[in-house]
């Protein structure tokens, strides 16, 4: 059986991470991320990226997850990011 996967797009600043968070709370799901930038550590502040505050104890993947000086193609994160959707599967 193929993973069921619920997709959240839409431009910056348009309240995709709060809904996000309250999709998953609702249906006990996790966030894989898709923004180009919150992959970087020590990239917090040009990214918007999530806080552990707002996370609210949702698990999230694809944050901080490459250094900013390390090759990291479009590839690589297809990889890790279906990875991470077939790891958690129940």
């Amino acid at each position: 059986m193929k993973p069921k996967v619920i997709v959240i797009c839409g431009p910056t600043a348009s309240g995709k991470t709060a809904l996000s968070i309250e999709l998953a709370k609702q249906i006990n799901g996790e966030i894989v991320s898709a923004d180009s930038m919150q992959i970087y550590k020590e990239m917090d502040i040009g990214s918007a990226k999530v806080t552990k505050e707002e996370m609210e104890g949702i698990k999230h993947y694809m944050i901080d997850i490459v250094s900013p000086n390390q090759r990291y193609s479009v590839a690589d994160y297809k990889k890790q990011a279906i990875e991470s959707i077939r790891r958690n599967i129940s």
